[in-house]
């Protein structure tokens, strides 16, 4: 994200002078520098202008809006800043907002301090107009409090930019649907119109035809190119490379598509997969090992999903990758969840080097395709479900810790991951049951569930979490209440 960028806007007025207003410019610079060169942040801060009045901050705000490198404004207000000259401007703002509560001194100067340094540095009182038109208008926004050159502040703004970043992406997502949901399925059915309306997905179905026209017009070329990039990236647990090879072909296909189309992410099905001799395994994985969204069965919803978090989690320690529950170890005491789908677990969650191997697949009624086979890798992580509740979206997020698989499963021919759900097994299962969650996720072990929703929170979408300290009856009542709080929104 080097090209991109966040905008820094202190507030402040003219009350206090030009020898002030210049100190904060000279301050602001500084501390947007010292941020940008921390290390913690994934795109640099800009300082852009100390704002003063009406005029000067519905331009800034406006500026931000055409601005494409702007992917958020940060502000703070150094001074005392009337809130009422933020209206306009705050109005306008189409961009994710954050508001970091801080100061330029980390310390009051015990001798130093008089009237002076007391109008200078106002923040304590200044983010707290600032924070109230915030509040009366209702609008979205992250708030940050703490002192700028500390990590976790500097972790927490970071990792804001990052669902900033989400944001961004999600407006410009584009998924293609190689055929259509699987059969009588209904969590992974929704409302294409209202995800491109509230966030900004465009969900087009091309036909398993066209792919199938467009694997035929490819080179010999092309193929080999991708085989020389599995060979590099796996190893071969199989002599049937002509299988594989057909793998190969499926995924230079895709791949051509989805760069004509400007696609970031696709679907498929095994029930639709007419004109093909496999099931997409081995090309599915490792289209989404480039940070390319999937959804099995047709599930565009976590498709998207698994876009947006890996575009999010670019830099970042872990894997992220579309998951579904498929089996439970249910030993009391020690309950645990199996992870895994058909073929499609991406390998940025792999303990170990990928093997390439073919099995039957059991369903489809097509050849038994080349899949990755491994173990995840253990961790702290979340899983993540996008749902449609009818007039609007739901997201659910549930903490896992990720572990080292208890058994070998030497006849299980799938890459698998198990982990713990917070607060335990059965009570997650019950949580995530009530709460509508789908069998299909992302789970992650590189963002956050902190990540998660504030993207939900720029979204505007209802948002739950699961954590260690989740109780069923009180998670009931949230559920129960934020009913009435989304019907009352669309009112």
């Amino acid at each position: 994200m080097e090209n991109k960028e966040f905008w820094f806007v202190v507030g402040s007025q003219f009350l206090y002078g030009p020898e002030v207003l210049d100190t904060v410019a000279e301050r602001a610079a500084e501390m947007a520098e010292s941020m940008s060169a921390s290390g913690k942040l994934p795109c640099k801060l800009v300082y852009k202008a100390t704002v003063k009045t009406d005029a000067e901050i519905t331009e800034i705000m406006k500026a931000a809006n055409r601005a494409e490198d702007c992917l958020g404004v940060v502000t703070w207000c150094h001074t005392f800043s009337p809130s009422k000259m933020w209206i306009h401007g705050l109005g306008l703002l189409q961009k994710p907002w954050c508001h970091l509560a801080t100061q330029y001194n980390r310390r009051i100067p015990n001798e130093a301090i008089d009237m002076d340094f007391m109008n200078l540095n106002q923040a304590a009182h200044g983010d707290r107009e600032h924070g109230f038109i915030g509040a009366r208008m209702r609008l979205p926004r992250k708030i940050i409090a703490g002192y700028w050159q500390d990590a976790p502040v500097l972790e927490e703004l970071g990792a804001w930019m990052r669902s900033a970043i989400g944001y961004d992406f999600s407006h410009k997502l584009r998924i293609v649907r190689f055929g259509d949901n699987m059969r009588d399925v209904a969590v992974t059915e929704g409302d294409k119109v209202e995800a491109q309306i509230k966030l900004g997905w465009q969900v087009d179905y091309w036909p398993v035809g066209h792919l199938v026209e467009t694997m035929d017009e490819l080179t010999e070329a092309e193929v080999d190119a991708q085989m020389d990039e599995y060979r590099a990236r796996y190893d071969f647990a199989t002599d049937d490379i002509a299988t594989v090879r057909y793998q190969a072909k499926e995924e230079a296909a895709m791949r051509k598509i989805l760069a004509r189309e400007g696609a970031q992410a696709f679907i498929n099905n095994f029930q639709d997969l007419y004109g093909m001799e496999q099931l997409p395994g081995l090309a599915s994985q490792n289209m989404m090992a480039d940070g390319i969204g999937y959804g099995g069965e047709g599930d565009w919803k976590v498709s998207g999903m698994t876009a947006i978090m890996k575009k999010m989690a670019e830099g970042l320690e872990g894997g992220t990758l579309f998951m579904e529950d498929y089996t439970y170890d249910l030993e009391p005491g020690n309950e645990i969840s199996l992870g895994a789908h058909m073929l499609e677990v991406c390998p940025s969650i792999a303990a170990e080097k990928p093997r390439i191997e073919i099995h039957p697949l059991g369903i489809g009624g097509k050849n038994p395709p080349a899949r990755l086979v491994f173990e995840g890798k253990a961790g702290p992580g979340i899983v993540v479900s996008l749902i449609d509740m009818g007039g609007r979206l739901r997201m659910i997020i549930q903490d896992i810790e990720v572990i080292k698989p208890t058994l070998d499963m030497p006849n299980l021919p799938v890459a698998r991951v198990m982990w713990k759900p917070a607060p335990d097994l059965l009570t997650g299962v019950k949580c995530w049951i009530a709460a509508g969650g789908a069998h299909h996720t992302v789970l992650s072990t590189a963002v956050s569930a902190q990540m998660m929703m504030d993207w939900a929170e720029m979204m505007q979408i209802e948002c739950v979490h699961i954590t260690k300290d989740t109780k069923f009856e009180d998670f009931k009542k949230e559920l129960f209440y934020n009913d009435i709080a989304w019907k009352l929104r669309s009112l």
